[in-house]
């Protein structure tokens, strides 16, 4: 099971209270881990990425393990704790302002 964390707003749109548990089929990328997202609650779809491209939103970010894979291709593998379900792959509403 691969495990998700959703910002405040998006926990409210998809009505889950926390963390989230999803099984993704192997290679577990991020492009593999935000399908069954959007396959589980669908009303996320376009909410994260692009409907017709599937690209991230500009104020959206992804971490893993302390890192951010905001900027790597969606067909990147994720770190090996995160395809164990050991730490959670996150979902970041960035902050801009002025």
């Amino acid at each position: 099971m691969i495990r998700v964390v959703l910002p405040a707003h998006l926990r409210t749109l998809a009505q889950v209270g926390g963390e989230v548990s999803l099984e993704v089929p192997a290679p577990i990328t991020q492009s593999a881990v935000l399908d069954a997202l959007e396959d589980r609650y669908p009303v996320l779809k376009g909410a994260i990425r692009d409907y017709g491209t599937h690209k991230r939103r500009a104020f959206v970010r992804y971490f893993a393990c302390m890192e951010d894979l905001s900027h790597e291709p969606g067909d990147s593998l994720l770190p090996a704790a995160v395809a164990r379900g050991e730490e959670p792959f996150l979902i970041v509403g960035a902050i801009a302002g002025g």
